[in-house]
């Protein structure tokens, strides 16, 4: 009965599409492409935090490192380069969703992305949007969501960009960034590789033993104009990482982990009237290797392969109002050691709506909804409007009802998983306001975030631990994010961003702040540029955190600041060639983001960055 319900409610959904409309005429595709285009598309109500290629490179190759240092997202690391887990408004890592190109790849093992395996030289544009957005991209999007994307550029063009960087710790990074294409097709192609030994010093006079890393990833965008109303585009992404985990103390046994992942999407996009018709094929790959011990060959392991179609339909009933319908059908095989074999199979449908009411105010709406056999699913939905009250001042509101689904160690893991867990829901709320005023931009956001049914795993009469529906939290803060740019001159620029959050994420039943969460978190960058010169000074600080969930003081985490300084030069008549020196944590800040987990002090860089 419960299916016969479901698709009950996505019929009434599909069903509002069939309206007519007047016909328009048609607007030629785009010369700039970016395939997540929901994400600027429909977040009314929301900031977004959107950082360039050209920022990417003020910062390392490790993901966690340029959101750390941009972004009000907080992450508890293991030490550089080891497991990094991000905790966006105050949630946990499960709960923030990431996406590849529109599509949602947190693992399907553990229901998280960890932000130390992506390498940031293989993406145009990242993108950070606070708050809950399920309707959109399902599970996981309850603090937030990170947006790796690819751009396609349809112009004549052939460049070609090699970033080479070495530092301290026998750090090498190298990137490499090639375009081509015509006002018919566009390749966009990134190669990155990133490798470290990593034994920096600690302050207790030992060293960071058996933390060496290495990675590469490819990333590939092919996109091609049929003609003035059909396009194909392909996208590709293989990523090879192993890792070894950095050990707390000389007598424990040395570890290992491998990555082998893969994603693969192909896009056929169609336009016909008021009608845009996007269908996209998906197929990821996640992979992995264990060793528990590096004197044995032996090994654990899982794999999950993910099929995903989905089908986007949008309909411009006026200028001023668009409705759009999604289908997408995911079904995922895994099987690993402590697993065996499993599979699921996910249908769901969403509809969203957007209507411009005048120039001044503007509103969305969104629903969704999921059929499956492993789980009963919420029904979801989404609200929000923006309304500029002057050209200085702007509100914008957002309420919705998110959600994560069971992962499969939670459903299947041996003689521990339980196969009667019910998703998280989250029900929540923001208010913003916006301020310009010239070059300044100032962007205020209240929030409040009701979580329930939250999965914990905790330990039975028998001494198993096992994942439960347990705990209830409350979470509200604030979040603000200031940018400034100005022109001086004689070539002077000079351009500040900031950003700060305060959070309180509350078990409802104890009424303690959730371990690893800091109540204060802020960051700084500001840049200066003089004809070939520029530099850039970074600050972060995060408030100290409880890693005990009773919240007691003799196990706190002390709060830290840390800054970072680089300074780069153009070189040659046609300056396509820089040079840079950058020192990372220049205050030699003692600091720990995980107990008994030594981040590492003073450090330098070098790098070349060609541009032909």
């Amino acid at each position: 009965m419960k299916y016969l319900k479901n698709y009950i409610i996505i019929s009434v959904m599909l069903l509002t599409l069939s309206v007519t409309g007047q016909e328009r005429v048609f607007t030629a595709l785009d010369s700039v492409y970016l395939t997540d285009s929901k994400l600027k598309e429909f977040s009314t109500g929301r900031n977004l935090i959107s950082i360039s290629d050209s920022l990417l490179r003020n910062n390392s190759a490790l993901l966690t490192n340029m959101l750390n240092f941009n972004t009000p997202v907080y992450f508890k690391e293991n030490g550089l380069g080891m497991v990094s887990s991000p905790s966006f408004r105050g949630t946990g890592a499960s709960q923030t969703a990431v996406l590849w190109n529109g599509i949602n790849i947190n693992s399907q093992f553990n229901g998280q992305l960890d932000f130390n395996t992506v390498n940031v030289g293989a993406y145009s544009e990242i993108s950070v949007r606070g708050g809950g957005g399920s309707v959109v991209y399902g599970t996981g999007a309850i603090g937030g969501s990170v947006h790796l994307n690819t751009r396609l550029t349809y112009e004549d063009q052939q460049t070609h960009n090699l970033f080479l960087q070495y530092g301290s710790y026998n750090t090498k990074d190298a990137r490499y960034h090639f375009k081509l294409g015509t006002d018919q097709w566009s390749l966009n192609l990134a190669l990155s590789r990133n490798s470290s030994d990593n034994d920096y010093d600690y302050p207790n006079d030992s060293k960071n033993l058996n933390g060496q890393f290495e990675n590469t990833a490819l990333n590939v965008g092919l996109g091609f104009k049929i003609n003035n109303k059909n396009s194909i585009r392909i996208f590709s992404e293989l990523f090879d990482g192993e890792r070894h985990f950095s050990l707390i103390r000389a007598s424990e046994t040395a570890t290992k982990y491998q990555d082998l992942n893969s994603k693969n999407l192909l896009e056929w996009e169609s336009r016909f009237g008021e009608f845009t018709s996007i269908t996209r094929l998906a197929y990821l790959d996640e992979y992995y290797k264990y060793f528990g011990n590096l004197n044995y060959d032996s090994f654990t392991f899982g794999r999950a392969q993910t099929f995903i179609a989905k089908y986007d339909l949008s309909y411009s009933v006026t200028d001023d109002l668009t409705l759009n319908t999604v289908l997408t059908n995911t079904n995922t095989t895994g099987e690993g050691s402590s697993l065996g074999e499993n599979d699921r199979n996910i249908f769901a449908a969403a509809l969203l709506m957007k209507h411009q009411l005048g120039s001044d105010f503007k509103y969305e709406l969104g629903f969704r909804k999921e059929a499956t056999a492993n789980y009963e699913s919420p029904f979801l939905f989404s609200v929000g409007a923006t309304k500029d009250f002057s050209d200085f001042f702007s509100l914008n509101v957002n309420a919705s009802r998110n959600f994560r689904i069971p992962t499969y160690n939670d459903l299947y893991w041996s003689s521990a998983g339980n196969p009667d867990l019910h998703p998280e829901k989250s029900l929540q709320g923001q208010l913003g306001a916006v301020l310009n005023f010239n070059s300044l931009r100032l962007n205020i956001t209240g929030y409040y975030n009701s979580v329930r049914d939250m999965i914990r795993w905790l330990p039975g009469s028998d001494g198993v631990w096992r994942p439960v529906n347990e705990d209830e939290v409350q979470i509200y803060g604030l979040e603000s994010a200031l940018n400034w740019f100005k022109n001086f001159k004689y070539n002077h620029q000079v351009s500040l961003n900031a950003t700060y959050a305060y959070t309180l994420s509350e078990n409802k039943g104890t009424g303690y702040q959730l371990i690893y969460v800091p109540f204060h978190k802020a960051t700084a960058s500001l840049n200066y540029n003089y004809k070939r010169l520029h530099t850039n000074l970074q600050f972060l600080y995060v408030g100290s955190v409880f890693t005990r969930s009773d919240n007691n003081s003799r196990y706190n985490l002390n709060a830290y600041s840390v800054g970072n300084f680089s300074l780069g030069y153009r070189l040659g008549k046609s300056e396509k060639i820089e040079l840079g020196w950058r020192i990372n944590n220049f205050l030699d800040t003692e600091y720990q983001s995980v107990e008994n987990r030594w981040m590492p002090g003073r450090n330098y860089t070098m790098y070349l960055n060609f541009k032909l």
